[in-house]
């Protein structure tokens, strides 16, 4: 819980910050407001935004985004690939150093992506090398880290074979999940290797210091290639789960960004800060969770009786403003190629849906005089709450009472990644990658981020047939049907809203390029 002495603690912190100087100017500090602490900041044991906003000035992954989040070569300086598609090859950056001073091996990647499928290491986005021979089977058990289809060709020279031509492959390769760690690091300290002054990285900034709830601290890393133009000396990392407080914070100076903010206060906000505010569509999907697993919950009709009498527009329009779209895909639509595949009530008006709920509900024995009990879960926001105030409100009538459970970002997740007990939980997810498969891996049996524990062998065989499609256009209708199946009939997911970004970005702050990913990489930035 936030005290009024942290905040003072950090503000004090700030203040003697920007008044250290270096040689003859002052340090240049950038306050990055940040929603939620990380749960850790272990390359290989992450899976939100929060973590990936820190994680991305951190470390420095084969390739990376620019500010307009363009893929570009980021520890790779080149590569090329065999004329089947199958077999690329990264030339890494020549004189690359981790922080300590080391040389960035191939050795390292071979390491590291070994470690990441490795099921000791438990991690929740080892799918990301799904495309690379053998390595869902050894995420499976079924095969033993060594055999996954990666070598070291020679120090610089790293080689990666996958199963089929996969045209996102090198977008994947930005996602946190692929970041190398360092060996000698690990082998010393084993868990105790991601804490300040131990952490060894290969980005544009060194972490120094990590106060729960109140701040995190990265410095810039003299060892990385492109020190030189790092316009940032000190980055800090601070939780604004409380998006009010946040406000009032950006308000004071005290905060030079935010990546979030309460959309019920959104005209005030506009008025007051003007061109600060910055809001723009965002690749990305709000949605809802039922652990279908978990009776009554794997009744599927049940699900969609929920599904339907939740009004989508309401919340778009009241609760956040206009500043989301309605969903009834998990893809957001306007990807090139991809047909979106909506459950079959999208087109009707919402009395029409509750009418139908009703009638699937009473069918199922439930009613007024037996009411159904389903508890929400959320995570600490303004926003969350207000959406499952509101959902709360719109299921009464049906006769489902619903509870609310609150819980801090990082218990939140920890609960639903650990598959723990629920009902339904507030879940979102920001691509990847712009690609449908990024999406919808979510759902297939066994993947981490797959909170409500759907398996359906059909879904799962589309999937994989899509991942050896002959044609872009052939893999695109096998994730299309897939969607089909495991989203619109099935409801793996309950899709609500589409996101747009929302944030506040002070006129202090130069470089900052919207874009729909909403990545901003501390290194392109600069602070008058």
């Amino acid at each position: 819980m936030k005290t009024q002495f942290s905040l003072k603690s950090w503000l004090i912190g700030c203040s003697m910050l920007a008044m250290t100087t270096t040689g003859a100017f002052a340090e240049v500090v950038y306050n990055r407001g940040n929603s939620a602490d990380p749960e850790s900041l272990d390359p290989h044991k992450t899976s939100t935004v929060y973590e990936a906003n820190i994680l991305r000035d951190l470390f420095m992954g084969l390739m990376a985004q620019d500010a307009k989040a363009q893929v570009q070569p980021g520890a790779a300086e080149s590569y090329t690939v065999s004329a089947d598609g199958k077999t690329y090859t990264f030339k890494l950056r020549q004189g690359a150093l981790w922080s300590d001073g080391s040389p960035v091996t191939a050795d390292d990647f071979v390491y590291s992506w070994r470690r990441l499928v490795d099921p000791a290491t438990a991690a929740e986005y080892a799918y990301m090398l799904a495309p690379v021979v053998n390595a869902e089977d050894i995420t499976a058990g079924k095969k033993k880290p060594d055999e996954l289809g990666v070598k070291a060709v020679d120090a610089g020279t790293f080689e990666v074979t996958l199963n089929a031509p996969t045209p996102y492959f090198l977008e994947m390769l930005t996602h946190q999940a692929t970041y190398p760690v360092n060996k000698a690091s690990i082998d010393k300290l084993g868990a105790d290797f991601i804490k300040p002054g131990n952490l060894v990285s290969n980005g544009a900034y060194v972490l120094t210091e990590f106060v729960p709830n109140d701040h995190i601290k990265a410095v810039k890393n003299d060892k990385f290639y492109d020190a030189a133009n790092v316009k940032i000396d000190v980055v800090n990392f601070i939780p604004t789960e409380d998006r009010s407080t946040a406000m009032k914070r950006f308000e004071a100076g005290e905060l030079d960004s935010n990546d979030d903010l309460p959309t019920e206060q959104l005209a005030d906000i506009k008025a007051k800060f003007g061109d600060q505010v910055r809001i723009g569509p965002y690749l990305g999907t709000y949605y809802y969770a039922f652990k279908t697993d978990k009776a009554p919950w794997d009744n599927v009709k049940l699900r969609h009786a929920v599904s339907m009498a939740i009004d989508r527009d309401y919340l778009a329009e009241k609760v956040w403003q206009n500043t989301m779209i309605p969903a009834y895909s998990f893809v957001p639509p306007g990807i090139t190629g991809y047909e979106t595949r909506n459950t079959d009530y999208a087109e009707k008006s919402q009395l029409d849906r509750e009418d139908e709920a009703r009638k699937v509900l009473a069918e199922l024995g439930y009613g007024p005089d037996k009411p159904l009990k389903m508890e929400i879960r959320f995570n600490t926001s303004e926003n969350h709450k207000n959406s499952a105030v509101a959902i709360q409100e719109q299921l009464k009538p049906l006769g489902i009472e619903v509870s609310l459970v609150n819980t801090d970002t990082k218990t939140h997740y920890g609960l639903l990644e650990q598959h723990g007990d629920f009902d339904i939980a507030r879940a979102g997810w920001i691509a990847d990658y712009k690609d449908p498969e990024n999406f919808l891996a979510l759902c297939k049996t066994g993947t981490g981020n797959n909170y409500a524990v759907y398996s359906n062998k059909e879904y799962d065989d589309l999937m994989a047939a899509a991942a050896t499609a002959a044609t872009p256009e052939e893999r695109m209708k096998l994730l299309s049907d897939a969607e089909a199946i495991g989203v619109a009939r099935d409801l793996c997911v309950v899709p609500l809203l589409y996101y747009s970004y929302h944030d506040l970005v002070s006129n202090k702050l130069k470089g900052w390029e919207d874009n729909v990913m909403d990545v901003h990489p501390t290194r392109f930035l600069a602070k008058e």
